[in-house]
């Protein structure tokens, strides 16, 4: 082996210098070639430098875009894009008087190779419109899914499954994760709460004095949650939350 000595490499015409194929240029014991010098980073804008152990490239990590339905659609797959991540949360149930309050959709989440898919149909299903009066079925929430690859079924509403009974939440299907949604709250002196769902819990609960509350702010719950219950038996409990299928898009 040979050592070379300088302060300074110019190259003999142009402005690269050739090492012969065959050859390698060793710096501080490591040897540089492609492998161990990293890429150029132009036009590499918004990728994260990763190796695979034995070489390293520019590469997207996390999701590249997002796509939301709040109302049943069809999703296109985006080109350039391989896998999805898909999470799917099935509709609220209604609530009814005396705290008997609506259950939240069920929640799936999958990982899904689409590289042979180019559309799938979501379903969204809707919150329970049938927020009643006291000792009243409050109603189920809808179904949601991504086409036949994932599902998450609706919250019953209050006393559809037995009376003077919080409704019993959905539950997610097919997926990597399958999970219930929150069941709602069943006979008490007052007020009660609309089961929470996987992104939160339902819309605020409000005294006599102001219980018209309830139901008009009903839509600021979370996608999938229960309806909370009206005040006693003199005021209406809300509707439940429609569901929603989420699309995280990876390359």
């Amino acid at each position: 082996m040979s050592n070379v000595y300088t302060n300074e490499l110019d190259a003999a015409s142009g402005q690269t210098i050739l090492i012969p194929s065959g050859y390698n240029l060793s710096l501080g014991g490591t040897i540089l070639n492609e492998n161990s010098i990293p890429p150029d980073p132009e036009e590499e804008n918004g990728k994260y430098l990763v190796s695979d152990g034995t070489s390293a490239s520019f590469k997207h990590i996390g999701p590249t875009s997002i796509s939301t339905f709040y109302g049943s659609g069809t999703w296109t797959r985006p080109e350039g894009i391989n896998r999805v991540i898909v999470r799917v949360i099935g509709g609220g149930g209604g609530g009814s008087g005396h705290a008997e309050s609506g259950a939240a959709g069920g929640y799936a989440e999958e990982v899904i190779d689409v590289r042979g898919i180019s559309s799938v149909y979501c379903t969204v299903g809707n919150g329970s419109g049938s927020g009643t009066y006291y000792s009243g079925n409050g109603g189920g929430g809808g179904t949601s899914s991504f086409g036949n690859y994932v599902s998450a079924s609706g919250g019953l509403g209050a006393n559809q499954t037995y009376q003077h009974c919080g409704g019993l939440g959905g539950l997610g299907s097919g997926g990597n994760l399958n999970l219930y949604g929150g069941g709602g709250t069943g006979h008490l002196n007052y007020m009660g709460h609309g089961g929470g769902s996987f992104f939160g819990s339902g819309t605020m609960s409000a005294h006599g004095n102001w219980n018209q509350g309830t139901r008009s702010s009903q839509l600021k719950a979370a996608r999938g949650a229960g309806g909370t219950s009206g005040y006693q038996r003199s005021y209406q409990g809300a509707n439940g939350m429609a569901g929603a299928v989420i699309v995280l898009e990876f390359v």
